[in-house]
C-alpha cells in the first residue's frame, strides 16, 4: 500500500513538474528496474529543457521591457517638450 501511495506520489510530482507521459513511463521503467543512473539521466534531460524554455522566455520578456522602456522615455521627453 505504501510503495502504491508512493509511486503515485512521484507521478504526480513528474506530471507537477510538465513531465510529458512518455517522460514519465521511462523514468518509472527505469526507477522499477533499478536503474537510477538511467532514471536520473530522465530528469536531467527534462531540466535541461525547462531551461532553455525559461532562458527563451526570459529573452523575450526582455525585449518586451525594453521596448516598454523606450516607449516610457519618449512618451516622458514629448511631455516635456523635448523630442
Amino acid at each position: 500500500m505504501s510503495e502504491i501511495k508512493s509511486r503515485e506520489k512521484i507521478i504526480q510530482n513528474l506530471k507537477d513538474a510538465n513531465c510529458r507521459d512518455e517522460q514519465i513511463y521511462t523514468f518509472m521503467t527505469e526507477l522499477e528496474k533499478g536503474n537510477t543512473k538511467a532514471a536520473l539521466n530522465v530528469l536531467a534531460q527534462h531540466r535541461n529543457e525547462l531551461l532553455t524554455n525559461f532562458h527563451k522566455t526570459k529573452y523575450c520578456i526582455d525585449c518586451l521591457d525594453y521596448l516598454v522602456c523606450s516607449i516610457n522615455k519618449k512618451q516622458e521627453a514629448c511631455n516635456h517638450g523635448i523630442d
